[in-house]
């Protein structure tokens, strides 16, 4: 989940590996340049604390009117090397 968007999710950013700050700039282009009244942010895994950060960072500096819709807590089963893996996975909505 390195992606910042796919086609049919334009409100939606994927956290991964990159800069916490490169998540940051997709939620707040998203506000700023995308006409959306909420976005998305998703994770699994270890990029689950870059995604709490990306929307906090997000939503505190860059965009005072924005604030927490809803947030998801789900496990999502994935293929691992050894056999199916079980990884947390986090939808945090923020909306004006």
């Amino acid at each position: 989940m390195t992606e910042k968007k796919t086609s049919g999710d334009d409100n939606t950013v994927f956290v991964g590996r990159k800069d916490l700050m490169s998540y940051v700039l997709a939620v707040v282009t998203q506000f700023n340049e995308g006409g959306v009244d909420e976005v998305v942010i998703k994770a699994r895994g270890r990029a689950i604390s870059r995604a709490v950060d990306a929307a906090e960072i997000s939503r505190q500096r860059f965009l005072p009117d924005v604030s927490v819709k809803d947030v998801q807590l789900g496990t999502e089963q994935i293929e691992g090397e050894k056999g199916p893996v079980r990884v947390s996975s986090m939808e945090i909505t923020l909306g004006r």
